[in-house]
């Protein structure tokens, strides 16, 4: 029961097809490995007899320059999600305060740490919107000592202002013990206007804000993992005292390196996501029996009126097309399931499999 809950998309390894899965369930960049990351890695292989970096110093210079935040404001880790732990592991919160549905990992981090996880349910009816001002009188209310959301949220795609961040570090910091607010920014380099959504400005006047951010997904590196935080020095001191000191390995601080540097590969990657986002939400308002959620990266969440998610995913398999299903997702019914936004022709076949399984 409780693996089943944190079960994530992704998972090619299970009985591959022959020719492989048509994988929509894990939210990669469509055009793939930048070839000059594919060639940083190539060209570091020998590298790997030594042992990587500890303090990352090429990688977080890059990232400073690519972010614009000073690099004793940054931690790294092997993935997102290894952040999502060390924040938690850290702090021991005792109650944990998470908006869903969201990313499993929020819970299950705070699990290990022991912490009692409240639910803070996002209104079907109201399309899944996030009430901020709502949250933060939740949160004062339980007296919660952190809150975890994602910016954009994963399964639902939902965006919040920065300022609408700052309103409910606002009003949470007139307790006498405010909430940590940790804010995962994953997917925000998908989007053009991505500065009107990040939090880092604020850590100038919110000492309780940690943001997390990804290169997995925008850079198409889930097979290495590679993230990083952003904090006060202070935290981030505590934080780099309390991970493994070699968890991002050498040839993926190399490719991370290489990544940041691909501006043009960066802005084709926001351009495609935007127009085969519009392709993809045109086509499925077209199907029967599905409802889907407008995008604001890249995946969509898709509620089904005609069948179960598990009969839907089942059948897309048998045609060797992997969605994700979200019947897992506390805050979600039997009747959701999420897909990623992939190439063209990758969408096409994608629909008419759906338009065979819906009919």
């Amino acid at each position: 029961m409780a693996i089943k809950k944190f079960v994530h998309g992704g998972n090619v390894y299970d009985n591959p097809p022959e020719g492989g899965w048509l994988d929509f369930s894990a939210n990669i960049n469509p055009l793939g490995l930048a070839p000059e990351v594919r060639a940083a890695i190539a060209a570091n292989i020998d590298g790997v007899v030594h042992y990587p970096d500890p303090e990352a110093r090429e990688f977080k210079e890059a990232l400073s320059g690519h972010y614009k935040v000073p690099r004793e404001r940054l931690v790294l880790g092997n993935g997102a999600a290894e952040l999502f732990y060390l924040f938690l592991q850290t702090l021991r919160p005792k109650t944990v305060l998470i908006p869903v549905p969201s990313f499993s990992e929020y819970e299950r981090a705070s699990l290990a740490v022991g912490a009692v996880v409240e639910y803070f349910r996002l209104d079907m009816a109201a399309g899944l919107k996030l009430d901020i001002k709502a949250l933060a009188e939740k949160a004062v209310e339980l007296g919660t000592e952190a809150v975890i959301i994602g910016n954009p949220n994963n399964p639902t795609g939902q965006l919040l202002k920065t300022e609408e961040i700052e309103a409910f570090l606002e009003a949470v910091g007139k307790t006498a013990n405010p909430p940590w607010l940790l804010v995962d920014e994953s997917f925000l380099d998908f989007r053009s206007d991505e500065v009107n959504y990040r939090a880092k400005d604020l850590l100038e006047h919110y000492e309780r804000l940690f943001i997390v951010q990804s290169l997995t997904k925008f850079y198409a590196l889930p097979g290495l993992r590679l993230g990083f935080g952003l904090g006060h020095t202070e935290f981030i001191n505590r934080l780099e005292l309390g991970k493994d000191v070699w968890n991002v390995n050498l040839l993926a601080q190399k490719a991370g390196v290489a990544a940041l540097a691909q501006v043009g590969y960066a802005s084709q990657t926001v351009s495609f996501v935007a127009e085969e986002s519009d392709f993809l939400l045109r086509e499925l308002t077209k199907l029967k029996g599905v409802q889907p959620y407008p995008p604001t990266v890249n995946f969509i969440l898709l509620r089904l009126t005609s069948m179960s998610s598990e009969k839907f995913v089942a059948a897309m398999r048998q045609m060797g097309i992997l969605v994700r299903d979200c019947s897992n997702y506390p805050g979600l019914d039997e009747r959701h399931v999420r897909v990623a936004v992939r190439s063209r022709s990758d969408n096409e076949k994608m629909l008419k499999a759906m338009a065979k399984v819906c009919s």
